[in-house]
C-alpha cells in the first residue's frame, strides 16, 4: 500500500484517490493515479495538499476515475467562482437516508403547487404574496437538493445511465 500523505489528509481530492485506492491499487500511489488520469504528478500532489486549485477538466477525470461525482458537486459549490453562486453542495448519505430525505421534502408538493397556481394567476407577485413565494422557492431548493444528492448516490453506487440533457 502507498504512503499516505498526511499533510494531504484534509484535501477532498486526495480523500477520493484513497477511498478508490481502497478497490484499486492504482489508486494508492499519487503517481500510478497521475499516469492512469493524464496529469502531472506534481500537479495532482499540489491539487492534494491545496497549493493550487485544479482545473475543471482535471476534477472531471478525478472525479471519473476515482468513480467519486461527489468532487464535481464539491468543486462547483466551493471552488468555482460561477457554481459558489449557483450551487449547493449535497451530502451523500445512505441510500435509506436519502431515500426519506427526498420523500420529506416531497411531502407537501401539492400545497406548493396550489399555493404556485393561486400566485401566478394575475402574473404578478405582491407584497402580500412575497412571503409564500419565497416559501415555495425554499422548498423547491430542497426538493433539488435532496434530488441532485440521490442522483449523485446513484451514479457512484449503481451504475446509472446519465442522459445527454443531464448534468454529471
Amino acid at each position: 500500500m502507498g504512503k499516505k500523505a498526511t499533510k494531504a489528509a484534509g484535501n477532498m481530492y486526495c480523500m477520493a484517490r484513497y477511498e478508490a485506492g481502497e478497490k484499486n491499487n492504482d489508486f494508492e500511489s499519487r503517481e500510478k493515479a497521475s499516469e492512469i488520469m493524464g496529469m502531472d504528478r506534481t500537479r495532482l500532489a499540489r491539487i492534494e495538499l491545496g497549493k493550487i486549485n485544479p482545473y475543471p477538466e482535471e476534477v472531471l477525470a478525478m472525479s471519473k476515475a476515482y468513480n467519486c461525482p461527489e468532487l464535481c458537486n464539491s468543486y462547483c459549490a466551493k471552488e468555482c467562482p460561477i457554481g459558489r453562486l449557483t450551487v449547493r453542495e449535497v451530502v451523500i448519505d445512505d441510500f435509506d437516508r436519502l431515500a426519506l430525505k427526498v420523500l420529506g421534502s416531497l411531502k407537501d408538493i401539492d400545497d406548493i403547487r396550489a399555493s404556485l397556481i393561486a400566485i401566478s394567476e394575475d402574473g404578478v407577485i405582491d407584497e402580500t404574496e412575497w412571503e409564500e413565494f419565497n416559501s415555495i422557492l425554499d422548498s423547491l431548493d430542497k426538493i433539488s437538493t435532496n434530488a441532485a444528492a440521490l442522483k449523485i448516490w446513484a451514479q457512484k453506487n449503481i451504475k446509472v445511465i446519465t442522459h445527454p440533457h443531464s448534468q454529471s
